[in-house]
């Protein structure tokens, strides 16, 4: 499997967006069998399509760009989700002809590596939502059950499906009033209390050294060829980017 590792631009979240969606589109069109993207995001939010059709969506997005963040949509479902460069998304992207069935157990197997990576840490990694959560759902990441640690969302087309997680690692003092924010504007609960970070739970662990443990989960399983992603894809990615930008 490829592994793309690094943003795709300097500082363009919505262009991100669009390289995992295009990678899913030509995983679908038979061009790949499989290929992961880690990367550290610049300061966005990545709302779920349907965020978008809340009355209360664009006072969300401005309360974004207040706090310095952009607005984008993501590829993958769910709700909406803020990160800075403490973070790592990773998107798995990945051919298959069952695509639209197994969604279920791809969130228990994945959320239950993703968890097992983080216990390797020493962290009460536990598998399951925490109650006034940001983008709810019950294969969440967290910690002792009380904080969100990362979030996992999917999105199936033929043949192909994206895998795409959100670790965040730090920053909690700039997420927690942000999301507030956010989610009042969308008319959706949510606690602060509720977001975590690794860095408070494993204090002292570099970043890099999440992201190696990250990869290395990923690569015992599916033996990772680093690469670097194609200029079609980034063409294809281009060609789409409107659909992510807000």
């Amino acid at each position: 499997m490829e592994l793309f590792r690094g943003r795709a631009t300097d500082d363009d979240p919505a262009l991100e967006m669009a390289v995992s969606h295009a990678l899913l589109r030509g995983a679908s069109r038979g061009e790949s069998p499989g290929s992961l993207r880690v990367f550290r995001p610049t300061r966005m939010v990545a709302f779920g399509r349907r965020d978008t059709n809340r009355p209360g969506f664009p006072d969300a997005a401005q309360a974004c760009r207040d706090a310095g963040f952009t607005p984008v949509v993501r590829a993958s479902g769910g709700r909406a989700v803020a990160c800075t460069s403490a973070a790592l998304v990773v998107d798995h992207v990945q051919r298959d002809a069952e695509s639209l069935g197994g969604m279920d157990h791809r969130f228990e197997d994945y959320g239950a590596m993703l968890a097992g990576v983080l216990a390797d840490f020493g962290i009460d990694a536990r598998v399951g939502e925490v109650p006034g959560e940001y983008c709810p759902g019950a294969h969440s990441i967290n910690a002792r059950g009380t904080v969100k640690l990362i979030g996992t969302a999917q999105r199936m087309v033929r043949d192909a499906w994206l895998f795409s997680s959100v670790v965040a690692y730090d920053d909690v003092p700039a997420l927690q009033p942000l999301l507030t924010r956010v989610y009042a504007a969308l008319g959706v609960d949510f606690d602060p209390a509720s977001v975590g970070a690794f860095a408070q739970e494993a204090p002292g662990v570099p970043l890099e050294t999440l992201e190696q443990a990250v990869i290395g989960a990923y690569d015992d399983r599916f033996g990772l060829v680093e690469s670097t992603i194609q200029h079609a894809v980034l063409d294809e990615a281009e060609a789409m980017v409107t659909d992510h930008r807000v």
